[in-house]
């Protein structure tokens, strides 16, 4: 993930030099030390000017310019005020530095991360519908969500603070090395005993988010299906059940988060505890160098002090690099979502498929659900004429919703194929299929968002009179009108705000908004009144006319209105023809008919959320 930085090399590599900057300047000042105790400490009257011609006289390999040592004050106390206002103003160019290189890092980072996201989520809802159920929607919005923002916490620590500290530990680190290397070598001693104990406690902090990260997947899901089925967790007395699954949730998430902040708490006090042993080595080494005089007091005080400074820059890179170890985590379960199989969208060998004017065959069309033992369908062959009215019946659990789905390529056949005109769906480009399908559920889909916004959703491009011409199609404009804003009113979450035969009309008003040549009904009237049943039968029967509409059924009244209907059991057509000679040698359909009959009313009310 942290190579989508270089996407922007750019603003990488300036937030890189400003962090160098802003650390030449602690550098800067370290080295500035010598001097100043020079100018407090040594003899008197010695100045900046006088220490410049004395280090020009040492014949070194780089000397003073005559213009600089011209310019440099020959009074003392200036010469303290002018060391002490360059550190003045080295501080002041280092804060700004820092403050920029912060701001671009930050900003990069948030850009990144909200790209993943994006990309992440792009993915989800482009995976095949089988493999989104099989594993949740909680699941996956928790790692689009929650996953992205510890990626986020990762990415900062990275170039954020990472890079400030250790710019920063280098630049005092070359000043050591400048007053006495013989210290700095030894302190490097304690190098690789530090890598060890950040190797050894990342471990265990990448361990503990992932299993956190888990467990908080299923405290989502434990929390949505109980807010979104809480009339039927109260109806059912059921609050305390869910409150334990929560609560076994919940106490699964402390567990592994205490589990790596375990591991994170130890680290610092570790590499610490290892700080403070390699300056008492470093003490006693000095002091036996000092008391045989190869060594200057001063230096090695110099040398140490730097070392500190350099010691106190790396010090936070354990917690940086257990942020870096946590959110390696997040980054490989988003990266499993995003290297995972998609639709195929388009391809150069994809075929455009025209609309819809002749036939739609279903040819030996076996399907097997992931984890199922059982053929969901199996080997359905079917011909539908277009403009044909098809009712498929059939029990619960026989098939019917999935050949539907098969017709739509939300799932792909484990054998056989579907042609729509002759082309082959599974050859065909999606968009072009599904552009030309309007497909409307028994759990109609309503965001949040106006009504208008409903109408038109996946048609972004509609014109307000083609919404509302639409509506008035779908005998929704009546209703719609009487809401408090008309169109523009804003419907609560999983339209809530309306009742199941409104939601119901909203969604046929966006299939006839699509003008799709293929209407696929999913149980649409089920759980609708009669008189919502009525409108929607009537919003059916006006557009499906020249467009082939395929309805699954329940209620006797659907299935008497088909051009044909369909009888399925296990998977399998086990019947096909009008209801009257379905009644006498279908026993299905014969037994599906007596259950109506005996049931009562087919139209009978529903309840109205």
């Amino acid at each position: 993930m942290a190579r989508l930085l270089l996407n922007s090399p750019g603003q990488l590599a300036l937030a890189l030099l400003l962090a160098s900057i802003s650390a030449a300047g602690l550098g800067a000042g370290l080295l500035s030390l010598a001097p100043i105790l020079e100018l407090i400490l040594g003899d008197t009257g010695r100045s900046l000017h006088a220490l410049a011609l004395e280090f020009n006289a040492r014949g070194a390999w780089v000397a003073v310019p005559d213009a600089v040592v011209a310019w440099l004050p020959v009074d003392p106390f200036a010469s303290v005020l002018a060391v002490l206002s360059s550190l003045a103003c080295i501080t002041v160019i280092g804060a700004t530095a820092n403050y920029l290189h912060q701001s671009i890092s930050l900003g990069l980072c948030a850009r990144v991360v909200a790209r993943v996201r994006l990309d992440a989520f792009r993915h989800a809802i482009r995976m095949p519908l089988g493999e989104v159920v099989r594993r949740g929607p909680a699941e996956f919005t928790s790692r689009i969500i929650r996953d992205a923002a510890e990626l986020h916490g990762g990415l900062v620590a990275l170039t954020n603070k990472t890079v400030a500290q250790v710019t920063k530990g280098i630049a005092a680190f070359v000043a050591a090395v400048i007053f006495d290397w013989r210290v700095v070598v030894a302190a490097a001693i304690a190098g690789p005993v530090l890598a060890i104990v950040l190797r050894k406690t990342g471990k265990r902090i990448r361990r503990g988010t992932t299993g956190a990260l888990h467990h908080q997947e299923i405290l989502l899901r434990v929390a949505s299906e109980s807010l979104q089925g809480l009339k039927a967790i109260k109806t059912s007395t059921a609050e305390g059940a869910m409150l334990g699954r929560f609560k076994q949730a919940n106490r699964a998430v402390v567990r592994e988060e205490l589990r790596a902040r375990t591991a994170r708490a130890l680290a610092g006090p570790l590499v610490e505890s290892l700080a403070i042993l390699v300056v008492i080595g470093l003490a006693a080494l000095a002091a036996r160098e000092i008391l045989r005089g190869s060594m200057g007091f001063e230096e090695f005080l110099l040398s140490l002090g730097s070392l500190a400074v350099a010691g106190g820059a790396i010090r936070p890179l354990s917690g940086f690099i257990a942020d870096m170890q946590a959110a390696s985590a997040p980054a490989l379960r988003l990266r499993e979502i995003l290297d995972a199989e998609t639709e195929p969208r388009r391809t150069d060998a994809s075929t455009r498929l025209p609309r819809h004017r002749h036939w739609i065959r279903i040819e030996e069309v076996s399907y097997t659900y992931p984890g199922a033992s059982t053929r969901a369908l199996d080997g359905v062959s079917l011909e539908i004429r277009h403009g044909e009215h098809i009712a498929v019946v059939g029990p619960n659990g026989c098939g019917k919703t999935t050949l539907l789905s098969a017709l739509a390529r939300l799932v792909k056949p484990d054998h056989g194929r579907v042609q729509v005109d002759g082309v082959d769906i599974a050859d065909a480009e999606l968009q072009s299929l599904r552009h030309q399908v309007g497909f409307v559920t028994q759990d109609a889909v309503i965001v949040r968002g106006s009504v208008a916004d409903n109408i038109a959703l996946g048609v972004p491009w509609a014109t307000r009179e083609e919404v509302e011409q639409a509506a008035r199609r779908a005998h929704a404009d009546s209703f719609v009108k009487q809401l408090p804003e008309g169109y523009d009113t804003q419907v609560s979450e999983q339209g809530a705000s309306l009742s199941g035969g409104q939601r119901q009309r909203l969604s046929i008003a966006r299939a006839i908004l699509r003008d799709g040549a293929i209407l696929l009904l999913d149980e649409a009237t089920s759980q609708i009144d009669s008189e919502s049943e009525a409108h929607i039968a009537q919003a059916i029967s006006e557009f499906g006319r020249e467009r082939t509409v395929i309805a699954v059924a329940h209620r006797l009244s659907t299935m008497l209105t088909a051009d044909r209907i369909v009888v399925m059991d296990y998977g399998r057509v086990v019947g096909m023809g009008a209801h009257a000679e379905l009644v006498e040698r279908c026993e299905v359909y014969a037994r599906l008919v007596k259950g109506q009959l005996h049931a009562g009313p087919a139209h009978e009310p529903a309840s109205r959320a």
